[in-house]
């Protein structure tokens, strides 16, 4: 095979630890199948939202005859508009919005269902040797963006407790100081988790959202355990109240960026790729034809290819087979850096 002959991740890392160059981390489903295969893949979910019984989802599926919600849901929208324009049925664009909006919920509730059930499902090792591949970029001064949905990522920043991953979510205090009566600190009553409070610090960032992540409409909020509720059945709760979470799964490049910039959240995350310096090293991102915006912020990055000091230099792709390998040689003309494919069967996140 010709991914043999690649660099492995360890010598991509060692490579860029020599060269003190700065590193940050964007990884994608890879992650989270590279945890358990069966439970990530898209077509763990498809099968998931084919079994539910819903039968216009099912349809979909069936006469589409693809596993891809992305392009579903574009070929919805793209319908929606011609419907719009040639269709005298005024009932037919909010049916096909109507199914949009179920598909959604379809994918959301497979999410649900097929994660683990908690934290402590995750086996302590693999929590353990995650946090180690985190840490090679967060003890660095280094960034991490993810494009996944699911909780892993939060699972396991929560199990082991690390400092320097901060996602800008923080609580403010409530109770009023001014009253000039003694309160103990006990009885401070402080906000739900809130995002901005140290956005500015942050180094974990959610390019697509995530389930744990809500926009209220004013605040940008965090659910978390308590002592009551598992997250997932807090994130449920939310759910069955019609909220949902800031979660981007429709459309291509353009219509996801459109997606990101109405959202203050996922708008200031993909700034702070578009501002990265020094190499980025990604894993389980294959760089799709629905993720050009990703390689647009990149090319911000990388300041267009001029010739300045403080940019992104260099992308280091994980790839898994000769297919990937060849996929990526043929979109390398699209980076405004340089770009080296590794082999992604060298990394061990999971301690598999």
């Amino acid at each position: 095979m010709e991914i043999e002959k690649l660099m492995t991740y360890q010598e991509v890392v060692d490579s860029l630890n020599k060269k003190k160059r700065k590193k940050h981390l964007l990884f994608g489903n890879g992650f989270s199948m590279a945890f358990d295969n069966s439970i990530f893949s898209y077509n763990a979910l498809s099968k998931f939202i084919e079994d539910s019984g819903d039968p216009m989802v099912v349809k979909l599926f069936e006469r589409l005859n693809t596993k891809n919600f992305e392009l579903i849901m574009q070929q919805l929208d793209n319908f929606c508009e011609i419907a719009d324009l040639f269709s005298n049925d005024k009932t037919l664009v909010p049916k096909i919005k109507a199914v949009t909006e179920q598909l959604k919920k379809s994918l959301i509730d497979a999410v649900k269902e097929l994660h683990p059930e908690h934290v402590f499902k995750i086996p302590d090792e693999k929590s353990e040797s995650c946090m180690k591949f985190l840490q090679e970029y967060l003890s660095r001064d280094g960034l991490v963006f993810s494009t996944n949905y699911d909780l892993l990522l939060y699972w396991v920043l929560m199990r082991n407790q690390v400092k320097n991953a901060i996602d800008g979510f923080g609580r403010d205090l409530e109770t009023d100081l001014d009253s000039g009566e003694f309160i103990p600190s006990e009885e401070l009553e402080y906000s739900e988790l809130r995002w901005g409070k140290y956005k500015e610090e942050m180094t974990i960032f959610h390019l697509h959202g995530t389930l744990p992540i809500f926009d209220t409409g004013i605040n940008i909020v965090k659910v978390e355990y308590d002592n009551a509720h598992y997250l997932l059945e807090n994130v449920k709760e939310r759910i069955d109240n019609k909220e949902y979470p800031i979660f981007v799964t429709a459309g291509n490049g353009e219509e996801k960026l459109n997606h990101i910039m109405h959202n203050k959240y996922l708008t200031h995350c993909y700034d702070q790729l578009c501002a990265i310096e020094g190499s980025l090293i990604t894993f389980g991102f294959n760089f799709g034809k629905y993720d050009y915006h990703i390689i647009n912020a990149v090319n911000k990055a990388a300041k267009m290819g001029k010739k300045v000091k403080d940019k992104l230099w260099s992308v280091y792709i994980g790839v898994y087979s000769d297919e990937d390998l060849e996929y990526i040689n043929e979109i390398k003309d699209k980076f405004k850096c340089k770009v080296t494919p590794y082999n992604a069967r060298t990394v061990n996140i999971w301690n598999n």
